[in-house]
This record gives C-alpha cells, sequence and structure tokens, in this order.
C-alpha cells in the first residue's frame, strides 16, 4: 500500500465522512461545533498522529501498535493492547451493517423491510470480507474510489450552500439544550482511529515514509471534510435546534433538494461500507500476529497463498461481527471513548518506555523534544480522556452503567491473559 490508499483508508477508519457530526451542532451550536472540531483534533488528533508516525516508521511490523506496546512495555501490556482494541471492535462492528441498512432504507423503504434488512446487513459483511481476502492493496484502491465517492455530495453542498445562503442567517438560533462537554466526547470519537493502519505495516511500501506522509495527509483530510461542510451549512441559517442523528440528509434537502438528499444518503452507504472494510482489515491482523505469540491457535495466522491476507483471522472476526449485528447494538460513545482512548494512551506511554528502553532505535520520523517532549506529547489526550470519563459517567445501557461496563471488560482482558498464561503453563508441562 503506498501513501494516497493509506490516506483514503485513513480516513474511513478515522472519519467515514461527515456523518456522526449532527449532535455536536445539537448540543453546542455553530460557532461551538466549528471551535470544537478545530481544537479536538490540535488536542487529540495531531498528537496521536506525530506518536503513531514515529512508532510506525521506527518499528514497521505486522500487527502495529500490539508489538509497540509489547516490545516497549512488556507482553501483559501487549496483551491489554489487543484485548481492548478487540473487545472495542465487538461494539463498533455491529454498527456499520445497521447503518447500512438504515441509509438505503432512506432511499428504498421497501427493500429493507423484514428479514431483507438483516439478509442485506450479512451480504454487506460477506462483501467486505472478500474485499480484504483480496489483500490490503485492494483495499487501499477500493478506498481511494468510496473516498471521492462520498465526499462529491459535501462537495455540491458547500456549493448550494455558499451560493443560496439565506439572507437572514446573521444570528445563530439560540439552543434550547447546549452541552459542551457532551460535544467534545463526540468529537473525540469522530476524530478516533489513527493508529489502526499501524497493523499492517508488513503489507506497506517504504513504511519509513509513507507512514508519517500518509498520517498527516489523513489529519487534513478529515478536518477539512469536517469543518467545511459545518462551516457551509451555519452559512444558510438552517436551525442547529434541528439536527439529529442522520440529519445530513434533511439538510441536504433543504439547502439542494431532493437529488442532494440522496446523493448525501447514498454516500452515508458508501461510507458505512468503507469504513467497515477498512476497520476489518486492521482489526483481523491482530488475531493473526497473536496467533505467532501462541495466545490463539495457530490456524489464525494463516495467509492467502496469492494475496497474503490472513483469511482465517479475517473469516472468523467476521463470523463474530456478523452474530453481533442483529442484537442491534447501540451506539455506546462512552464505551468507544474508553476502550479505544485507553489503548490510545498505552501507545503513547510505550513511546517514552522505547525512548528510554531503546534510545539509540532509527526513528526516521521523530517527535521533537526528546524524552520530554515525548512525554508532554501524551499530556492533552490523558486530559481529554479524564474530562470525558468524568462528565459522561453516569450514563446508561439499560440499566446498567456504562463506565462499570466499560471496568468490568478491562477487568476482563486481565484475568483473560493470566488464564491464557497459565493454560501455556500447563501445556508446557
Amino acid at each position: 500500500m503506498t501513501v494516497l490508499p493509506m490516506i483514503a483508508a485513513t480516513y474511513f477508519m478515522v472519519a467515514g465522512g461527515p456523518y456522526g457530526l449532527e449532535e455536536i451542532v445539537q448540543k453546542t451550536g455553530y460557532r461551538a461545533t466549528l471551535l470544537i472540531l478545530l481544537l479536538t483534533p490540535l488536542l487529540w488528533s495531531v498528537p496521536t498522529a506525530m506518536m503513531v508516525s514515529e512508532l510506525s516508521t521506527a518499528i514497521p511490523e505486522e500487527g502495529g501498535f500490539y508489538i509497540w506496546v509489547r516490545r516497549g512495555m512488556g507482553r501483559f501490556w501487549g496483551y491489554q493492547e489487543t484485548w481492548l482494541t478487540l473487545a472495542g471492535s465487538v461494539f463498533e462492528m455491529a454498527l456499520y451493517p445497521n447503518l447500512f441498512v438504515d441509509y438505503i432504507g432512506r432511499l428504498f423503504p421497501a427493500v429493507v423491510l423484514g428479514h431483507r434488512g438483516l439478509a442485506i446487513g450479512f451480504g454487506m459483511i460477506a462483501l467486505c470480507s472478500a474485499w480484504n481476502i483480496l489483500g490490503a492493496g485492494a483495499v487501499g484502491k477500493g478506498s481511494l474510489v468510496l473516498n471521492v465517492a462520498l465526499l462529491a455530495p459535501f462537495a455540491c453542498l458547500i456549493g448550494f450552500a455558499l451560493v443560496h445562503a439565506h439572507q437572514g442567517a446573521a444570528g445563530p438560533a439560540p439552543l434550547r439544550h447546549a452541552d459542551l462537554l457532551g460535544g467534545v466526547l463526540i468529537a473525540m470519537w469522530n476524530y478516533m482511529g489513527w493508529d489502526n493502519l499501524s497493523t499492517i505495516a508488513g503489507e506497506v511500501d517504504k513504511p519509513q515514509r509513507t507512514y508519517s506522509r500518509a498520517m498527516f495527509g489523513a489529519v487534513v483530510l478529515v478536518v477539512a471534510s469536517y469543518l467545511l461542510p459545518v462551516a457551509a451549512v451555519a452559512r444558510a441559517g438552517i436551525d442547529p435546534n434541528l439536527w439529529v442523528t442522520g440529519g445530513w440528509v434533511d439538510v441536504g434537502r433543504l439547502i439542494g433538494g431532493q437529488a442532494l438528499a440522496v446523493a448525501i444518503a447514498g454516500a452515508a452507504v458508501l461510507g458505512a461500507v468503507g469504513t467497515f472494510g477498512t476497520l476489518m482489515m486492521s482489526f483481523t491482523r491482530l488475531p493473526a500476529v497473536m496467533a505467532e505469540d501462541d495466545y490463539l491457535p495457530r490456524v489464525f495466522a494463516r495467509k492467502h497463498r496469492i494475496t497474503g491476507a490472513p483469511w482465517v483471522a479475517i473469516t472468523a472476526c467476521a463470523l463474530l461481527w456478523a452474530i453481533c449485528y442483529p442484537l442491534g447494538f447501540e451506539r455506546s460513545l462512552l464505551l468507544d471513548v474508553l476502550l479505544t482512548g485507553l489503548s490510545v494512551l498505552l501507545e503513547f506511554w510505550a513511546l517514552v518506555a522505547l525512548r528510554i528502553r531503546e534510545p539509540e532505535l532509527a526513528r526516521p520520523y521523530r517527535v521533537p523534544g526528546g524524552l520530554a517532549g515525548a512525554i508532554a506529547l501524551g499530556l492533552p489526550p490523558l486530559g481529554l480522556m479524564i474530562a470525558t470519563v468524568v462528565r459522561n459517567g453516569s450514563e446508561w445501557i439499560g440499566r446498567t452503567n456504562e463506565l462499570a461496563v466499560g471496568v468490568a471488560v478491562v477487568a476482563g482482558g486481565v484475568a483473560v491473559y493470566f488464564l491464557s498464561a497459565a493454560v501455556r503453563r500447563k501445556d508446557a508441562a
């Protein structure tokens, strides 16, 4: 995989389009949303991209962040890094087939009625599995095409909004329910995923140079694709209180008519496919590498003889996510932010640990400032994590506190590690 396909794949892993920003506008209004979308990448995305650039160019190995944490902090923490990522994937990957079916339903309601909607979701999972078995190069090239198709309707929306702004759009409508920290949490969720492409380092062309260029190119693309549409719609004077999940379709209809609304809904379908497919590419490398470390049966490490893709791990993960998909998990922002955020913090700590343990390691890209700079780089993400968890500690899944669920998942990783270690010792004896 080369630079442009990596930028495209990273874009889907992080963003998948401006979808998901609607609730920030509803919670905070246009001006605060634009400020949040500008500051969050400075405090979260840029530090993460810098950390990923140093570690991925210094240790360009298949397994990415699992290898970094294991090498810098030991096998226990490497296992926890993978546990947090794969546990989070159970909550996350069930979302995209549901989004895929929901947006198809907006375009063709009769098509998704009854069990047909489930069948379409299963078909999407099978399609993305086949796409992944073709190899990382195929996923990267396909992501480029999907990126263009995804962003084209939003380019049209920006043009319509700027040309046909309402005359009375000068004063923003007052918010009925302002929630600034809630908006920051959603922004963090929309800016996560920069490390995901590190797991395919063994399939990247000239990774020592490619990763840093791809990271910063993707940061610019994500920030621009978030800021520009929201700024254009703000100029059009649409009441921020009207924004709801999936509201880009309604905004497109108000600004550009039914044709633009249909195009935005169609782009959302492509976004769900692109995000699911690229995340599958990232997550499925983890079972393959862990099988090589004897945490999983060796069969998970088997690769396709032509494409080199870990087809057993891809098939197993696809089956797991297909089982979870009909359960209709609601999007749990706190769980996503908690599990993914903790795994990213482990990577920042691995950056510092490797600076201490392997000071002579060749680093084609190096975070400036020496050891102090590496430590300081992780402080803004840590602060954001603490603020959002404290703010959202009272969120619930049914009758269960989300924070309690997250703590239980983290504790489960510790328990499973020591259980698997005991089993390995018994087998060795």
